[in-house]
């Protein structure tokens, strides 16, 4: 008895304990939450969830052990043909894997290698577009580069057929003195207007000679001034007429010298003979570079006035000794 007693001492076991007796109350509520829980509608994000759950669970699961396996057909008939599990590939390839490549979902309905694909075509584009950075800087800084020495050589060009202007006057005017001229010369072309200690010159006026009597280097300068002249004189005619229909007052003191003052006296303006017509000449020399009007107008300038534009200076005979050449190169 006592050893009895001592061994159900040392198991010491208990009973379990009585549940707990469900009344109607409490089933109704059990069931009634059950039910709405049944019944709720999941969001879709709780059934992407699930669905997630669910495919890492069978992902995680070999489908060469558990119960499953030895009713699968096809494993069976791998078997047969010697297949065993373990790495993939050779035996020998220490980087084998051991584990098949994990499914890749996608969202959208792109094939297979869609994506490499696009990643190819991203890279493509970007490495395009750092090229693109590189050939657009350089063609950048060539184009800003040629915009400049163009803008500067119609600057030049400009100058030069101002000279050719006022050497020409000079020249009908009768023979100055090297000096003067080659001073005058050389402030036309800097575009500075007069050179210090002369005299400032007449405002020019237009003349009635006719165009095509003038050379086609300098012709275009003229004729721009001309046509600039008849716009303005027309517009002011056009206005004077306009304010003619109005009441004037007339002041009976004012004379002759008063009214040219005010600007009441009428002014006959004479324009050149040939202004509106057509000079293919002139249109031919016009669709040339700046570059070549340039050095048409340096030639023109040495040949017929013995003058270099680079030098600033007007040569006493043909030869012009001492000018190291004709391009603005030669006088660095």
């Amino acid at each position: 008895m006592a050893s009895d007693e001592d061994d159900d001492y040392m198991n010491m076991t208990f009973g379990e304990e009585p549940k707990a007796t469900e009344t109607s109350l409490q089933r109704r509520q059990r069931l009634k939450r059950e039910g709405e829980i049944k019944g709720r509608v999941k969001s879709k994000a709780e059934l992407a969830a699930e669905e997630r759950e669910a495919r890492e669970a069978a992902l995680s699961k070999s489908m060469l052990e558990g119960p499953q396996a030895k009713k699968s057909k096809g494993l069976a008939m791998m078997a047969k043909m010697g297949f065993k599990g373990g790495a993939l590939g050779s035996r020998e390839n220490a980087d084998a894997r051991v584990e098949p490549i994990r499914p890749e979902m996608r969202d959208d309905r792109g094939g297979i290698g869609l994506d490499s694909e696009r990643k190819r075509k991203l890279r493509d584009a970007a490495e395009g577009a750092e090229k693109k950075v590189k050939v657009d800087e350089l063609a950048f800084r060539d184009r800003v580069r040629r915009e400049r020495e163009t803008a500067r050589c119609e600057r030049q060009v400009y100058a030069a057929m101002k000279v050719c202007e006022r050497m020409d006057e000079e020249r009908q005017a009768g023979p100055p003195t090297n000096t003067t001229t080659t001073a005058t010369a050389a402030a036309a072309a800097e575009g500075t207007g007069e050179p210090d200690g002369a005299t400032p010159a007449k405002k020019r006026t237009l003349s009635t000679r006719p165009l095509k009597s003038i050379p086609v280097v300098w012709r275009g300068l003229v004729r721009g001034r001309e046509e600039s002249e008849r716009d303005r004189r027309m517009k002011y005619d056009l206005q004077q007429t306009s304010t003619t229909r109005l009441p004037t007052y007339e002041d009976d003191l004012e004379d002759e010298d008063d009214k040219t003052a005010a600007g009441k006296t009428e002014t006959a303006h004479a324009l050149v003979e040939d202004l509106d017509e057509e000079d293919s000449e002139l249109d031919e020399f016009n669709t040339l570079e700046a570059e070549e009007k340039l050095r048409r107008l340096v030639e023109h300038l040495r040949k017929g006035y013995s003058y270099c534009f680079w030098c600033k200076f007007e040569y006493p005979d043909d030869t012009m000794e001492g000018c190291p050449g004709s391009f603005e190169e030669d006088h660095d």
